[in-house]
């Protein structure tokens, strides 16, 4: 019984230390938490929405400027991209001028944005005869789908602006790839 008796003992010590220090940590003040206590929270507000910085309309595009973009036989018309229009912004959105002369001998121009983290483009100015730009009717931005008639996004997206949801570099290193053209992978069978 001697036993039992101090085990009880023990055990309603050690309750009412376990009580004191329960009362102790809930009537604290919060600087006494563990510096873990609000990580979740804290952790959750580093995470801030994305938003897009405001841009300035580059010089309308020169024809010795411009860099070809293959892609490929299944339309007539020809793709390029303006060098000097090429720029990487702050908001991750790689910005530039793309220029398609169609078969028929029109021109058309427009100054145009890829966002590598979400895979989509958006226009934000269209070309007008003698060399101005007016604002693109409907800004949004849309996904970026591969289509066998006009690749021309899907082509500058997966080839040259991004490796994924990665912008693929500076903006010298897009032009520079550009200009290499896109690197082929060779089939092994």
């Amino acid at each position: 019984f001697m036993c039992i008796s101090v085990w009880f003992r023990s055990v309603a010590s050690l309750l009412k230390v376990c009580a004191a220090v329960a009362v102790l940590i809930s009537t604290g003040p919060a600087h006494a938490q563990t510096p873990w206590a609000d990580w979740d929270y804290t952790f959750d507000r580093e995470i801030t929405p994305w938003s897009e910085v405001q841009s300035q309309l580059p010089p309308y595009p020169a024809e010795e400027n411009l860099i070809s973009l293959d892609v490929g036989a299944a339309t007539q018309h020809r793709f390029f991209v303006d060098s000097k229009s090429v720029s990487v912004g702050k908001d991750g959105v790689v910005r530039y001028t793309f220029v398609i002369k169609t078969s028929g001998g029109a021109t058309n121009v427009s100054y145009e944005g890829i966002r590598c983290e979400s895979s989509e483009q958006k226009y934000y100015a269209i070309g007008k005869k003698g060399g101005a730009w007016s604002r693109a009717r409907n800004p949004e931005w849309r996904r970026i789908e591969y289509r066998e008639i006009s690749p021309y996004h899907f082509t500058l997206y997966a080839d040259f602006a991004c490796r994924g949801k990665f912008i693929a570099g500076n903006a010298e290193e897009i032009v520079a790839a550009l200009r290499r053209g896109p690197q082929r992978r060779s089939v092994i069978d």
